[in-house]
């Protein structure tokens, strides 16, 4: 496990590269919470818009996640515990303004599925700055 990037995976480089080439301008890594300590992969501090790139693996995908057969329980509570911890991190931060954005690792695989993630949260970017 201590060899899993956590952070400048592909599919997240990729988005990255599709979203800096529209124009936009984030920031990378951003701790929003705190005591739980909450990283947002990219985010955009103005409009208040965080995106966060997960893997299917880790956070349970419902079309990709496969469940491990050998040390299955640990892997269950892992996984599941990935999920809990991440709809606190979306209720937290929705509570606080922020949009959160989840996006499957698998949605950026192609060049096509990254540009057309990347228009989305461009959109949601826009939209939220005219109503700043």
């Amino acid at each position: 496990m201590a060899r899993v990037r956590q952070k400048g995976t592909k599919p997240e480089l990729e988005l990255r590269r599709v979203l800096h080439a529209m124009g936009l301008r984030y920031r990378l890594q951003v701790p929003l919470l705190s005591k739980p300590r909450r990283v947002a992969d990219i985010v955009f501090n103005g409009p208040r818009v965080a995106v966060f790139v997960d893997g299917c693996f880790w956070h349970g995908c419902p079309q990709h996640a496969t469940w491990p057969k050998k040390n299955a329980e640990f892997w269950c509570e892992k996984i599941e515990a990935n999920q809990a911890r991440d709809a606190d991190t979306n209720q937290r931060l929705e509570a606080l303004g922020w949009k959160v954005i989840r996006i499957w690792a698998h949605e950026l695989k192609t060049k096509e599925g990254a540009a057309e993630t990347a228009a989305r949260i461009a959109d949601i970017v826009r939209e939220r700055k005219q109503q700043m």
